[in-house]
């Protein structure tokens, strides 16, 4: 659990990378300075840990890329305090991203061999969610909601209306929707049956997956 000054530097160089790929959001870049990167992937990958690359991780899923997590937070345009459900916690980099832009984070892992290290590796960190959930990210959060902002980070083939319908009005779902690319697309709750949508380009993500394993 190793963070030095040299990561440190590799940090400010990855924050400048993403900066010039249209990042402007100063406390996402921050975010990215902060985070120990290389402490969420495997340590023969650690050399790497700073690049613009999505990594392997456990039970066949990827750590994304620094710029497409920088880029869902800054398009969530997340704000201190809200109540932000994430969907496929993973490597829990994107939950850190999330803490240290101060919102309270309820996050879902369908993955039990996911679930179990990342739960336990986060708090060490210091970073520590409402509520870890081992479950299907499809159903949402029921019993907690309605949610500022839900943030998807696995591609799905189609929206799941629980989490549209998990929303408060004015709130925010980002997610990235597709088979073998996805659009990542933002809905907008106007109203308790209205949302506007917006696409926003093409990313690659690990397919999102009903039920839990």
């Amino acid at each position: 659990m190793k963070d030095t000054s040299k990561h440190q530097g590799r940090r400010n160089q990855l924050a400048n990378v993403l900066k010039a790929k249209g990042i402007f959001d100063e406390n996402v870049l921050n975010a990215v300075r902060e985070i120990p990167r290389h402490l969420f992937i495997d340590s023969s990958f650690e050399d790497h840990a700073y690049q613009d690359k999505a990594f392997p991780i456990a039970a066949e899923q990827t750590i994304s890329m620094p710029y497409t997590v920088a880029f869902q937070s800054q398009t969530l345009n997340v704000k201190s305090g809200e109540k932000i459900l994430e969907i496929g916690t993973g490597s829990g980099y994107q939950t850190a991203v999330l803490l240290e832009l101060n919102a309270e984070v309820y996050t879902i892992e369908r993955q039990r061999e996911l679930f179990k290290r990342t739960s336990l590796f986060l708090p060490k960190l210091g970073y520590n969610p409402k509520k870890f959930i081992f479950g299907d990210g499809y159903k949402g959060l029921k019993s907690q909601a309605p949610f500022d902002k839900i943030i998807v980070t696995a591609g799905a083939p189609f929206v799941p209306n629980p989490l549209l319908s998990q929303l408060k009005i004015g709130g925010s779902l980002l997610i990235p929707v597709g088979d073998k690319t996805q659009i990542m697309t933002l809905f907008i709750r106007k109203s308790a049956k209205e949302f506007e949508k917006q696409e926003l380009g093409d990313f690659a993500f690990v397919p999102m997956l009903e039920e839990k394993n």
